[in-house]
């Protein structure tokens, strides 16, 4: 260490000035960065980074034509149906679809009246004629029983109360966006299965993604403001909200913007009061607060440059890196002050050299180990997560670089104190930490006993932690998002999508004798079919659907039946079908059974040959809303559309996926591989179920590092396993405690336990680094507690509350998890200073690591 900080005093503490002006000239460079600082809310936010199930997700979602939408929820305050309100969503209908961006809007005056009054078969197979609200003479009345009753529009479209519809704005589609993105996924694909890629070919597109989809998200997010902008016009006659994932994409990123202003507006002005209070001394408030704007600077210049993107999980950077900043800054004064009451007549080069000296060990220590539980989250496999744990290596990395430059080079060109002789006074004359001191003195070993009764209590909690919650109770209750997302899970099927995927039954590898099949070919015969039967047929379905009906079916050609569009098939289906929509956790549910129950309903004694002939010749704008986003007959596949009620307090997203796959297999007799499971829910319940796995490997990883760590720092076995003691106790703390209180974890949370152990593990470093320095003078150990208590305790105090308080602030974010995150980690922290300052003593005294050398 004496070489390094040899190297470091020639070169930065001998030319204040010039180390000074180098580090404003760098960081002042970056800072120029700043203005293009972006923000990202994509959905890979909430999937697990490689989630082989996305890939899957993308297939399908491009196979059956999933469009992004918005969607308009409008509860008038007069009759759903009346001339005024039905002319409200007229001039609103208009005025959504004129907006850039907008490819169409689908409104209960669009769509096609099948039972109002009921239509016939060969009515919606011509498609001429159907009526819709638009139509003169409509009967309301009737109107109002199929939107209430319909097996397509009921809960979708209207509410069973008829009291709130939706209009759902579809938005157009970006094939640029496409475009680069499969083109990352192919390069990603092939670099993951040891294909040669060339690293600058992968890089490449990469950058073109992101660049496009920040472009993109642009102009979504202005997408979405005009239209709330549109709505707000129409909420004097109606409760008006708006949902969909571009609007949480939107709102998310502007509470990423609100957080980053309050967090750090909130924390600067908690710098200045805590300084001010601790120090009361106008130097040593304005010093540290520059060296951690300085590096609050630093560090958003640097990942602007680096083209890194803010997310909702690193909204509270800038208030980290602050905390942690002028925890090292506390250090260093504290030390400073303390060899000024010890030596007035050093003159301030001399007191700078030796408290940077002093205080160059245990800081970086304390700077590896934050280090360590910042890069452990890179194991996490969550995106967001990932950069976070980067964007915070790198910061307390340029934290404790800053402060080692400003703060002794500020000291040393400084005028020395004139109070010197009460230089090391701050608060009180008798450090509090004392009172610490004697509490570990009177107590002696019931602080073992009661430290093991709160590590069972603490196992038995982690024993009861869970990862399934509510993605609803991330945000406050007054949020749009959580009031759009409640009213449509109570009034119009539920919010988050499940589809489930089912393949035609593959032939079996042995001969099957073959059997008929009716095959429609050009001259109008039937493969398989007798002459007399295919005359009766003719003369049947021409009574039913027309001439004109079966001439035009002929002009297609031939035909082969579907697997699936027959009433074999479609029994199947409507066995799915009815089973999902018997779960409490399930909303509307929409397949090819939606549509085989509304063919049902308008005729009876539907054969396979009328199914056939009804599929190929239902008109286009019919064809997209009853058959084409449930059945790909070129893969023989079909897909049920699930909304899962987001809002329900039993949903158990695993469990839920588990059983409804068991079902299909195990009951209703579909192979394993024929049935997949996909959507937003699978994605987002992949990435719940990884942090368990997440957790334990990220407090391992850091638990093992830091003692490697405390061995070398240390050296000694008995040392670093009682330097850990505490802090495993404070981070097993608080897990027990989310477990026992129910609070999950999510992708905020699981960093918690991991990220208080690395910033915890400052104070014991501190101390027992003090501890093994002032041992030598007697090898008292009780002296030498009350010592430490009255000098590196005062330090650990300060930074403590100071962090406490710093974390406390994420509490007035608008996302829970941050909250959670922020109100958690300031427990955790706090948890860790007791044990610091009454567990770990006492383990010293009772273990009496330290031996008088035989010299």
């Amino acid at each position: 260490m004496k070489p390094l900080f040899s190297l470091y005093e020639k070169l930065i503490l001998s030319k204040p000035w010039l180390s000074l002006l180098l580090t404003l000239a760098v960081i002042g460079a970056l800072a120029t960065q700043i203005p293009n600082f972006r923000l990202d809310a994509s959905s890979d936010s909430l999937v697990l980074e490689g989630d082989q199930s996305l890939k899957y997700y993308r297939e399908i979602s491009k196979r059956y034509g999933s469009e992004e939408f918005l969607l308009v929820i409008y509860q008038p305050r007069d009759d759903l149906l009346s001339d005024k309100v039905l002319a409200n969503l007229e001039r609103l209908r208009g005025e959504l679809a004129a907006l850039e961006g907008v490819s169409s809007v689908v409104s209960i005056l669009d769509i096609p009246l099948l039972q109002s009054p009921q239509v016939s078969l060969q009515e919606v197979a011509g498609g001429d004629g159907l009526r819709t609200l638009r139509s003169p003479d409509i009967d309301k009345t009737l109107v109002a029983e199929e939107l209430k009753n319909s097996p397509i529009y009921a809960d979708l479209l209207s509410s069973a109360d008829g009291k709130t519809t939706a209009l759902q704005v579809n938005l157009e589609s970006d094939p640029e966006y496409r475009k680069l993105l499969e083109a990352r996924e192919a390069l990603r694909e092939q670099a993951a299965s040891g294909e040669l890629v060339e690293a600058e070919q992968l890089l490449a597109a990469e950058q073109a993604f992101r660049d496009y989809a920040f472009i993109a998200s642009d102009r979504r997010n202005a997408l979405v403001e005009q239209t709330r902008v549109v709505l707000d016009t129409y909420r004097s006659d109606a409760d008006v909200y708006l949902g969909g994932v571009p609007m949480i994409a939107a709102d998310m990123i502007s509470f990423v913007k609100s957080d980053l202003v309050v967090f750090g507006s909130g924390i600067l002005i908690f710098i200045i009061v805590t300084l001010t209070i601790i120090f009361r001394r106008a130097a040593w408030v304005l010093l540290p607060l520059f060296t951690c704007l300085l590096t609050v600077s630093f560090m958003l210049g640097l990942i602007t440059t680096l083209d890194w993107r803010m997310t909702v999980i690193s909204s509270n950077f800038v208030a980290l890196l602050l905390i942690i900043t002028l925890s090292i800054t506390i250090h260093l004064v504290v030390r400073y002050r303390e060899l000024l009451a010890k030596n007035p007549a050093w003159e301030q080069p001399e007191l700078a050299r030796q408290a940077a000296y002093l205080m160059v060990k245990p800081c970086i220590y304390t700077a590896l180990t934050t280090i360590v539980a910042f890069a452990s989250l890179v194991i996490s496999g969550i995106r967001p997560v990932i950069d976070f744990g980067w964007m915070m290596t790198l910061g307390v990395t340029a934290a404790l670089v800053i402060a080692f430059i400003v703060i002794p080079t500020g000291m040393s060109l400084l005028a020395k104190p004139a109070d010197t002789g009460k230089a090391s006074q701050t608060v009180e004359d008798k450090p509090v930490t004392l009172k610490f001191a004697a509490l570990t003195d009177r107590l002696g070993n019931s602080i073992l006993i009661v430290a093991l009764l709160l590590a069972l209590i603490a196992a038995y909690g982690i024993s009861q932690l869970k990862v399934e919650n509510r993605f609803i109770d991330y945000f406050d209750e007054s949020t749009e998002i959580y009031r759009g997302m409640e009213i449509i899970d109570a009034q119009l099927g539920g919010t988050i999508p499940l589809d489930i995927i089912i393949d035609a039954d593959k032939p079996s590898e042995e001969p099957v004798a073959e059997q008929p099949v009716a095959v429609i070919d050009n001259d109008d015969s039937f493969d398989g079919v007798d002459e007399e039967f295919e005359e009766d047929f003719d003369d049947a379905f021409e009574d039913e659907f027309g001439d004109d009906f079966s001439d035009d079916f002929a002009e297609e050609g031939s035909a082969t039946p579907s697997y699936w569009f027959n009433k074999a098939g479609l029994s199947r289906i409507e066995q799915v079908h009815d089973y999902v929509d018997s779960l409490d956790e399930t909303g509307k549910v929409m397949s090819l059974a939606t549509s085989y129950k509304l063919l049902r309903n308008l005729t009876s004694g539907i054969d396979d040959i009328q199914l056939t002939l009804i599929q190929r010749s239902l008109p286009e704008d019919i064809n997209s809303i009853l058959v084409n986003p449930y059945l790909n007959e070129e893969k023989d596949q079909v897909r049920l559309n699930i909304r899962v009620m987001e809002t329900s307090h039993s949903l158990q997203r695993d469990e839920l996926l588990k059983t409804i796959k068991q079902h299909l297999v195990d009951e209703l007799g579909f192979k394993d591989d024929q049935v997949h499971l996909t959507g937003m829910l699978v994605l987002y319940n992949n990435m719940l179920q990884s942090l368990y796995t997440s957790q334990i490997l990220t407090i391992g990883a850091v638990f093992v590092v830091i003692m490697l760590m405390f061995l070398v720092l240390f050296k000694s076995l008995t040392v670093a396993l009682i330097a850990i003691t505490p802090n495993m106790l404070a981070a097993g703390m608080v897990l027990g405690g989310m477990g026992l209180a129910g609070i999950p974890l999510d992708i905020m949370t699981v960093t918690i336990a991991a990220i208080s152990v690395g910033i915890a593990v400052d104070n014991t470093i501190h101390y027992v680094h003090r501890f093994k320095t002032e041992i030598v003078s007697d090898y008292d150990y009780r002296a030498t507690m009350y010592r430490c208590h009255g000098s590196i305790g005062k330090a650990m105090l300060y930074t403590s509350i100071t962090i406490v308080t710093g974390f406390s602030i994420l509490a007035l974010s608008n996302f829970t998890p941050s909250i959670y995150f922020g109100l958690l980690t300031g427990i955790a922290m706090l948890a860790a200073l007791i044990g610091s300052l009454v567990l770990l003593p006492q383990l010293l005294m009772v273990f009496k690591p330290f031996v008088r050398s035989a010299g």
